[in-house]
């Protein structure tokens, strides 16, 4: 059988099984590498193919604007521009005691917030871990676990000390469920089922579509999880009143707008990407039924990661994205999986890594973020750290000028995600008129945080969008959602009800 291009191939053993072969030859005592010139004559291509040109990024950012607009206006629309019930901005004058509970993926975070005014406050936090056989359990038993954490976290922070509990305090609760929700009664229920996304028109109220991030509790989906919840809170007897629950994205916007009042919009850039920011009811014409003061603002949670995902009309479309497109569960990792697309479109045209092993690298998804971030951030002449994850993590030898390629390569992917972010961003600031007045930008995320120049690229994304007025929209990093922003909405939430505006959401 002749050798795979790829150095990998295949042979039928006669008991019909397929037997995986891998060979490397050693003609020569150096392996055949790609010449300098080949290199940067294919890194020219890949310019062409992955810049986006300030042009293009106007014209998404018109259609997203419309995007945006038509979300507001009807129920089931692609980017469906959700309502949270969170009504205006914190004062800054909020007080007291709170409680947050985030039910992530791996840990349940408890948090006991003092909120001080002005901006400032207190945080006091425990991780549970969650087991395997809890996130299967009876989705019942998920809460009385979620309620004796709490009771737990009560009992270990009440006395008489400084930032303590009293015994007895009833505390308003802030319950950050990422999870798909929608409510019985919820005119966006059909776009809830089809995308999968948290809606709700009560703030208090949530019915679970389905679970992600490896949960599969039964006898949850379908059901209003915050009624579970409720119900676990009254079996442990516990001085706690769930007051909202919210999505984390704008817990990322209210907490950073209490720190920090210029801020006008959250975004998240991770896994996924969304966004939030306040918008006057007046403009929300799918919500006019509900006799909510036109003059008033609430909070919209955009869930704009759909934006064009089925006409492909605005943004940019390689054949790399298409592939990603037509083979993935994991939109969130599209940027980082093309540049392994690109690699192995090389091995397949002879180009790299000639002679050598390269199963490893052919399998989907086994280039994790982190290396892209590391091959953007080595700061040797000989790319040391890119010599070691291909050595380590693929048994790949490379040259330098295959390692400047594949710096080169990373940072024209990541440049080009974080110019499409600052279209979203740039989308917010038109529609809203931000543009020069100016305002702030609570951003958070792994590809924000931590991702190599990524914040530098958005800004630098918004001043070609709009020119030097670009520069008056600023990120920052933003403050904790999940945590203080989820109890200071309890805390708004609690104001608003004791007052009897709109006791009904």
């Amino acid at each position: 059988m002749p050798a795979s291009r790829r150095g990998s191939g295949s042979v039928i053993l006669p008991s019909g099984q397929t037997l995986a072969i891998h060979t490397r030859t050693h003609d020569e005592e150096d392996l055949p590498h790609a010449t300098k010139k080949t290199m940067a004559d294919h890194l020219r291509k890949y310019e062409i193919l992955f810049t986006l040109t300030p042009q293009r990024m106007r014209m998404i950012v018109e259609a997203f604007t419309e995007c945006l607009e038509l979300g507001l206006s009807k129920p089931e629309q692609i980017v469906p521009m959700i309502p949270t019930w969170v009504f205006g901005w914190p004062t800054g004058k909020e007080t007291g005691d709170y409680l947050a509970l985030d039910l992530g993926g791996t840990n349940l975070r408890v948090c006991l917030v003092t909120l001080q005014g002005e901006g400032k406050f207190e945080i006091t936090q425990t991780k549970y871990r969650l087991s395997e056989e809890q996130k299967q359990d009876d989705g019942q038993k998920l809460f009385d676990f979620c309620a004796e954490c709490l009771q737990t976290f009560i009992e270990s922070n009440t006395g008489d000390g400084p930032g303590q509990l009293r015994p007895g305090q009833l505390l308003p609760l802030g319950f950050t469920f990422s999870y798909p929700c929608t409510s019985v009664s919820c005119i966006f229920e059909t776009a809830a089922i089809l995308s999968g996304l948290h809606r709700q028109e009560r703030i208090d109220h949530g019915e679970l579509i389905r679970w992600t991030k490896g949960f599969g509790a039964p006898n949850t989906e379908g059901r209003d999880v915050a009624g579970m919840f409720k119900k676990s809170l009254e079996k442990y007897q516990l001085p706690v009143e769930l007051t909202a629950l919210i999505n984390d994205t704008t817990g990322t916007l209210i907490a950073s707008h209490y720190v920090n009042p210029r801020t006008q919009i959250a975004v998240i850039f991770g896994t996924g990407c969304n966004a939030a920011y306040m918008e006057r009811v007046k403009n929300i014409p799918k919500i006019a039924h509900l006799d909510i003061a036109s003059d008033a603002e609430m909070a919209i949670n955009c869930e704009w990661g759909a934006f064009d995902s089925f006409e492909h009309e605005h943004l940019p479309r390689t054949k790399y994205d298409a592939i990603v497109d037509d083979t993935s569960n994991k939109p969130g990792e599209q940027a980082f999986e093309i540049f392994r697309l690109v690699i192995c479109e090389l091995i397949d045209e002879g180009v790299l890594f000639l002679g050598q092993n390269t199963y490893k690298i052919e399998k989907p998804y086994c280039f994790d973020t982190a290396f892209l971030s590391l091959m953007e951030s080595d700061p040797t002449d000989e790319l040391l750290m890119i010599i070691g994850i291909f050595t380590h993590f693929f048994a790949l030898e490379t040259t330098l000028a295959e390692r400047q390629f594949f710096r080169a390569l990373a940072k024209l992917i990541g440049r080009r995600a974080a110019r499409l972010s600052s279209c979203g961003i740039a989308a917010i600031v038109n529609k809203m008129g931000l543009l020069e007045e100016g305002c702030s930008v609570g951003a958070d995320g792994s590809l924000y945080n931590k991702y190599p120049s990524f914040a530098e690229r958005v800004h630098e994304g918004l001043v070609d969008i709009f020119g030097d007025r670009g520069r008056n929209v600023i990120t920052h990093h933003a403050e904790d959602g999940s945590g203080v922003g989820s109890a200071i909405i309890a805390a708004m939430t609690k104001a608003r009800r004791e007052v009897g505006l709109y006791p009904n959401v």
